[in-house]
């Protein structure tokens, strides 16, 4: 699943599942993604195979609402990308032919934060075709900075033109605290914050082009001793390399391409500097885990050429991968063998990685142990998504970075990472900002 499907089911406080996200694409390559079923891959594919198979996705999509449709009152289909593509609308299957299928009234949002709101709506109604027009049943204003009252005038021409209503908007809401629902924000700079004015430990995060799961480290951002910096050039890692405390490699959807991305860059080479210094240490996660071991091999060619088989980075020798052509799917918990510290969260990957090194972590339920560490620790990595979620772990692993650096450790927990006090703040934004009543009357309440 997505981790914005997912966040919406705990919005609703249910427990996420495939048939909320039935078609999953996950970027490997820039004409081409891992396409995922029902929570299952069923291969990789460039742009036309995956519009030969929109048809067959069709299928598990409406068989997925039907059946939660059966079970709940009340649905909210999100769309993606714009109904008004119109090179795109012939074989669209998310967005208005959604809509269709389910009887849904449709509520269009606009980003006004990236101008041009009003006409995006007026536009978008111009390029449908009536049956689209007929379920439209208003507009919504996402995003807004400033007085409210300036959009009346804005309002009622939209209404007088198109004869739908709209109803209401949603303030641009800085730092919300919710996980980004895809890489945009990231790669946009939204990781890059200014550094706390006391005492602090910096980390460092690689950026891969096909990065994977960054919000892995987004507990960070909220420590009021933690400053997280994006690595992205040579220029950068030889700038943060004598101040940074850690280096993390997070995970990527297509892993032998981002390590050729490395090695081109000079961001490996950098890497293997820092790790022979024998004082940073560096942290890998899923993808990030497989690029610091020995070799990676694709027997089956999910992620390159069938049987491709290469030299990882190497810090963590002995550590061999192989991307099997089933995929782990799984939430996992356990505890960090170093700290002792309870770690929690979920495994979603193609590698099985195995090595002779001590392990990372200590698994339950099955019992087994798991990921892979140096001898001195410095160097470790798991594929367990989310470790860093639990507020005892982090701040442990963050006062280990304290001490190193010469900081006396804080102990007591700094920040603790929950999403229910942001969900309720953009609840009570959303219902203050829009015309709730029209809005149940749709919904049939």
């Amino acid at each position: 699943m997505g981790r914005a499907q997912v966040v919406q089911a705990q919005a609703c406080r249910l427990d996420p599942e495939a048939r909320m996200n039935p078609v999953l694409l996950k970027p490997s390559s820039q004409v081409g993604s891992q396409v995922i079923v029902n929570g299952r891959p069923v291969g990789n594919m460039s742009v036309d195979q995956y519009v030969a198979y929109k048809e067959t996705a069709w299928q598990a999509v409406t068989a997925a609402y039907d059946s939660l449709a059966a079970e709940f009152d009340g649905i909210i289909l999100e769309g993606a990308g714009s109904p008004a593509e119109v090179n795109l609308k012939h074989h669209d299957i998310v967005n208005m032919r959604m809509a269709r299928h389910a009887q849904a009234p449709v509520l269009l949002v606009g980003d006004i934060d990236r101008g041009g709101v009003f006409a995006s709506f007026v536009g978008t109604l111009a390029v449908m075709e009536e049956w689209e027009r007929t379920l439209v049943a208003g507009f919504v204003v996402n995003r807004f900075r400033g007085q409210a009252s300036l959009l009346d005038d804005a309002y009622a021409y939209v209404e007088d033109y198109c004869g739908k209503p709209v109803l209401g908007m949603v303030p641009f809401l800085e730092r919300l605290g919710l996980p980004e629902e895809d890489s945009v924000g990231f790669k946009a700079g939204l990781y890059e914050t200014a550094p706390p004015a006391g005492p602090h430990v910096t980390l460092a995060l690689i950026d891969l082009p096909h990065i994977s799961n960054f919000t892995d480290f987004e507990p960070f951002l909220g420590e009021p001793d933690v400053h997280l910096v994006v690595i992205r050039t040579p220029a950068d890692l030889s700038r943060w390399a004598g101040k940074a405390a850690a280096l993390l490699l997070p995970g990527s959807k297509n892993v032998i391409n981002d390590l050729a991305y490395l090695r081109e860059s000079g961001l490996a080479t950098g890497l293997t500097e820092l790790a022979a210094g024998g004082r940073t240490p560096i942290i890998g996660i899923c993808g990030g885990f497989q690029l610091l071991g020995q070799r990676i091999d694709d027997p089956f060619g999910l992620e390159g050429t069938v049987g491709t088989s290469i030299e990882a980075l190497g810090l963590l020798p002995g550590l061999i991968t192989t991307l099997e052509a089933d995929k782990t799917l799984t939430r996992r918990t356990g505890t960090h063998q170093a700290s002792g510290r309870k770690v929690h969260g979920y495994e979603i990957h193609h590698g099985a990685s195995a090595s002779n090194l001590p392990p990372a972590l200590r698994l339950t339920e099955p019992e087994q142990t798991a990921g892979a560490a140096s001898a001195d620790g410095l160097l470790w990595g798991s594929y367990l998504h989310g470790i860093f979620d639990a507020d005892d772990f982090r701040r442990w692993f963050i006062d280990d970075l304290r001490q190193r650096q010469g900081l006396p450790p804080r102990t007591a927990i700094q920040y603790s990472y929950d999403l229910e006090p942001a969900l309720d703040h953009l609840a009570a934004t959303v219902r203050q900002g829009l015309d709730m009543e029209r809005i149940y009357r749709l919904l049939g309440r």
